[in-house]
């Protein structure tokens, strides 16, 4: 069994639906655990204590450790004291789930500034305002697990999402460089895109006869997408810089894979006409690498024209990448 005893989590976001699986869970694999949630509506209006503390009830009646943390994730105070109740309370900070977030479906044209910025606030700023924090206690503790719950809506698209699809893309981001940078201290990072029934699919569909009956919806349990949250999140997990998808029991990584593409002679001025004429060699996806880092790309650009991304006579080693 996967366990998580005499380490500490937080999970925001952790009141209701997903995130309150996720905490539930690593409760009860012996995690102490922060459930973090400000008890507002989907679109981030209100709060209500009762909704963390419901959870945390949950927890330490089934006899594990939980305390409740109210603060919003939207500001760097909100995220250093999620970070600081975890350390006052138990000493110490092993993994995060950074789940909080808010939802509204609203048309690209009719878009409004404050509800982009109220979107990319909670969800990407929150995402950094939590884990920077909390990666320097982990640094100092010489490691740790950091599990950003993205969306594919940021990956492949969503209609009437923008904001939101841009902001959890924007996490796949934050994920990929605290991997980059957390290796040398222990410090693992990967992002999941959970699609599981929930007050989000409840409030965006509506149809209350169309959820009961959907098979789809059925298959989309929410506790389907718990596992992989929770493998991430422990030490059983020893790799980063990873994304992966849930839904409906399927579990699959998504990648951002780099196409061979097309190299023009290097003695050429490749111009639109040239582009246009080896456009479907450049869009084939039949052979392709998974960078590890901006760096691998030109690494591996350096080496199939024969020069050296390095000054003097300094030696690459280059990338085998994934074909």
């Amino acid at each position: 069994m996967i366990d998580f005893t005499g380490q500490v989590a937080v999970v925001t976001g952790a009141g209701r639906g997903l995130g309150r699986l996720y905490a539930l869970d690593l409760a009860r694999r012996g995690a102490a655990v922060v459930v973090n949630d400000l008890g507002g509506s989907m679109r981030g209006e209100g709060t209500d204590a009762k909704v963390a503390d419901e959870v945390v009830d949950e927890i330490t009646t089934a006899g594990g450790r939980a305390v409740a943390s109210y603060d919003s994730v939207d500001s760097p105070a909100g995220g250093q004291a999620i970070v600081d109740a975890a350390v006052g309370a138990f000493g110490r900070l092993d993994a995060v789930v950074s789940n909080a977030g808010i939802f509204g479906s609203v048309p690209f044209e009719d878009l409004s500034v404050d509800d982009w910025t109220r979107m990319l606030r909670v969800h990407l700023d929150g995402g950094f305002y939590l884990s920077q924090p909390a990666y320097r206690v982990m640094k100092k503790n010489e490691g740790g697990r950091f599990v950003f719950i993205s969306s594919s809506a940021g990956i492949f698209g969503q209609p009437m999402e923008a904001h939101y699809a841009a902001a959890k893309a924007g996490l796949v981001g934050l994920t990929n460089v605290i991997a980059i940078e957390g290796e040398a201290h222990g410090i693992l990072a990967n992002s999941v895109m959970p699609t599981g029934f929930s007050r989000m699919v409840t409030e965006t569909v509506g149809d209350e006869k169309f959820l009961a009956e959907s098979g789809f919806m059925q298959a989309i349990r929410p506790e389907l997408v718990v596992p992989l949250v929770t493998f991430l999140a422990s030490r059983a997990c020893t790799f980063s810089h990873r994304n992966y998808s849930a839904a409906a029991g399927r579990y699959a990584r998504i990648f951002v894979g780099l196409s061979e593409g097309w190299l023009a002679d290097a003695d050429t001025e490749p111009t639109a006409e040239d582009i246009e004429e080896h456009l479907e060699q450049m869009s084939a996806t039949e052979r392709f690498l998974v960078p590890g880092s901006i760096v691998d790309e030109v690494l591996e650009v350096c080496e199939r024209r024969g020069v050296s991304a390095m000054p003097g006579n300094a030696e690459v080693e280059f990338p085998q990448g994934s074909r």
